[in-house]
């Protein structure tokens, strides 16, 4: 395992950043070329090997677990053109290096998750989003992709293509990214509000509020009836960001070095949970504030978590939402993270969360190293009957024959599979699960 601001080394031994996957590989293959990548593919092919590319290792699932040969993309993290607002980058880039890469363009992606440490190939093959009616996975805003099959043909796909749908987000089934170009925007400015209030009055007004802002989400604490709500709107270029001592103290020391401690806490005295969480939900204050619309979007994350997060439709989302203290309330254990709610509009992508409808996204936590099962398995048992979709990169405990009743386009994208990688070169435990052996 290496950390989030070092290079991956070559080592058999690999763990996510949850903590809760882990894998020793056969061999570690470091590409630095499309053109090695197709070699090593190759070559993998012609011995019956497989090949896992790995990105920076934040899925939850076992979707980057490699036992035969693990392939590390950091060598190909460059820049390779900027044509207007289309943007090619190295599909081993991480997310926090192409804001930085567009900035220094005048650019900026439209829409952003709250984590900025996963490569580009890794966010969009496993559906990562941020919230926003307008918007839908980042996968959405690729408009070609260059990969290599699992024969090692080095294949360029764009909207042209037959195999664009299925190619935008992949599940890294398809074949090895290289390269990928997104439509990106003019750099934009984003004023931020964040807000507690009562979870009832965040309901009430959701709708609306869902309708007005650009990006609009919220957290709900367990065992309080409290909630953050978060609206970020695009605004003419302003200067108002966070004092460095306020980004500091919210960024960095409550939410990070406070928040760890009262998990940790938690963990050695699970009483005192509920009252933790109680106090959080009410010391939180108001903050509005404005910034480079990256820097809003995605914030710090030094506190270890395991996930699992629904898309639901979105007229589902007070039923599940509901369920949720009645599950909490009789697990044997305590959950020590909020609960987080993001919204989404359709895209046509067909393993996209989003696929043909209005989304709202419930993502549930819990600190690594404590219980999560009997919680996350009872919150599916809710999603799944009402429709919902698993995130690909997230825990869930779906199969291929669950998930083809959810995804009408399912078996067109094993169609695509079983011509890009007949001899499954890039299968393994998971997405033998998730889409069939």
């Amino acid at each position: 395992m290496t950390s989030d601001n070092a290079a991956p080394v070559a080592s058999p031994r690999w763990r996510n950043w949850g903590g809760n996957q882990h894998s020793v590989a056969a061999d570690v293959l470091m590409p630095g070329s499309a053109d090695e990548v197709a070699a090593l593919v190759k070559e993998a092919a012609a011995a019956g090997r497989r090949v896992k590319a790995v990105g920076s290792g934040h899925s939850f699932t076992s979707i980057a677990v490699a036992d035969d040969q693990r392939m590390l993309l950091h060598r190909l993290a460059g820049l390779v053109a900027v044509d207007g607002d289309l943007v090619t980058v190295q599909a081993g880039m991480p997310l926090h290096r192409l804001n930085a890469v567009l900035a220094e363009h005048g650019l900026a992606m439209p829409n952003l998750g709250d984590i900025d440490r996963q490569t580009v190939a890794g966010a969009i093959s496993t559906g990562t989003h941020g919230s926003g009616q307008a918007y839908s996975t980042l996968a959405s805003g690729v408009e070609a992709v260059t990969l290599v099959t699992g024969s090692g043909e080095v294949l360029h796909v764009d909207s042209s293509s037959e195999l664009f749908p299925a190619a935008r987000l992949g599940l890294g089934a398809l074949g090895v990214l290289v390269e990928v170009t997104l439509r990106c925007v003019p750099a934009f400015v984003l004023l931020a509000d964040e807000r507690p209030m009562p979870l009832r009055e965040v309901l009430a007004g959701l709708d609306e509020q869902i309708a007005t802002n650009d990006h609009l989400e919220f957290y709900w604490y367990p065992y309080t009836d409290r909630a953050q709500l978060k609206r970020n709107n695009k605004v003419p270029a302003s200067d108002r960001p966070l004092s460095p001592f306020r980004s500091w103290l919210d960024e960095e020391f409550l939410s990070n070095t406070v928040f760890q401690g009262a998990c940790k806490l938690g963990q050695k005295l699970p009483a005192i949970v509920p009252t933790v969480s109680a106090v959080a939900a009410r010391a939180l204050t108001a903050r509005t504030y404005t910034d480079r619309s990256d820097r809003v979007f995605c914030t710090s994350r030094r506190v270890h978590f395991v996930e699992m997060e629904y898309e639901i439709p979105r007229e589902c989302l007070s039923e599940a939402l509901s369920a949720l203290p009645r599950i909490i309330e009789k697990l044997p254990f305590k959950v020590q993270f909020p609960v987080e709610v993001r919204f989404t509009g359709p895209d046509d992508i067909w393993l996209s969360h989003g696929y043909g409808r209005d989304s709202a996204y419930i993502a549930v936590h819990q600190f690594s190293g404590s219980p999560y099962e009997p919680y996350f398995q009872a919150f599916e048992t809710v999603c799944e009957p009402l429709g919902g979709r698993p995130h690909w990169g997230k825990l869930h405990y779906r199969n291929a024959d669950s998930l083809r009743r959810a995804y009408p386009r399912f078996d067109d994208f094993v169609a695509v599979r079983d011509r890009l990688d007949p001899n499954r070169v890039f299968a393994n435990p998971y997405l033998d699960r998730v889409l069939g052996a």
